[in-house]
């Protein structure tokens, strides 16, 4: 059984989806970081950075932090999202949401949605990168069903929940047509609709 401790966070739901998408058995731990549990000494002993989410796979006795770290750790574990022959492409656009879309989004979501009106500096810096952002990934997705080619992997898991916040980036999903479209295929999925709400409070994926 795999214990995911984390919040209601993008990067919670990653691995939420992918435990719901190889149908592993899991319960989740909800770890308050409005509250600082995160800084928890029992907790930074399994997260060093004290970040969610964390997995605890009980089957071995093993934890796991680190969203991207977890999700190959899943793919190689249930055989699943992670192909062998195609890990390559799948480590660039797995890290590519670790390094850049993930952490640039969240920082368009500090500015514009959290704190609007404290730094102009910073809402026009994230914004723009954060369009430029869709602009990439809809022009990848121009010539690929998926981000790492024709089948859908934890690159997609992994980015899948940061775009599902669109309606906070304020930048028009619907205007990007194969980033919609890639994000309308994806919401399609029961295991994505089941994992996107963590917390099974009836959390639905927002619509383009």
């Amino acid at each position: 059984m795999i214990e995911l401790l984390t919040a209601n966070t993008p990067n919670g739901k990653k691995v939420s989806i992918m435990l719901e998408e190889v149908n592993f058995n899991y319960k989740v731990t909800k770890v308050d970081i409005n509250k600082d549990e995160q800084f928890k000494p029992e907790f930074v002993k399994i997260s060093p950075f004290s970040k969610i989410p964390v997995i605890i796979d009980h089957d071995n006795n093993r934890s796991l932090f680190e969203s991207g770290a977890i999700l190959i750790y899943l793919g190689e574990k249930s055989g699943m999202f992670y192909d062998r022959k195609e890990r390559t492409v799948i480590n660039q656009w797995l890290m590519g949401q670790m390094g850049y879309v993930g952490p640039m989004l969240g920082q368009h979501h500090q500015f514009h949605h959290y704190n609007p009106g404290k730094s102009e500096f910073g809402e026009k810096r994230y914004f723009k990168i954060s369009e430029r952002i869709y602009k990439e990934l809809d022009k990848r997705l121009a010539n690929s069903n998926f981000l790492a080619g024709k089948n859908y992997t934890i690159a997609d898991i992994a980015t899948f929940p940061w775009i599902a916040r669109h309606e906070w980036h304020n930048i028009g999903l619907k205007r990007f047509k194969n980033l919609t479209r890639w994000y309308e295929d994806i919401s399609e999925r029961e295991a994505v609709k089941k994992g996107y709400d963590l917390l099974k409070k009836g959390e639905e994926i927002p619509k383009v």
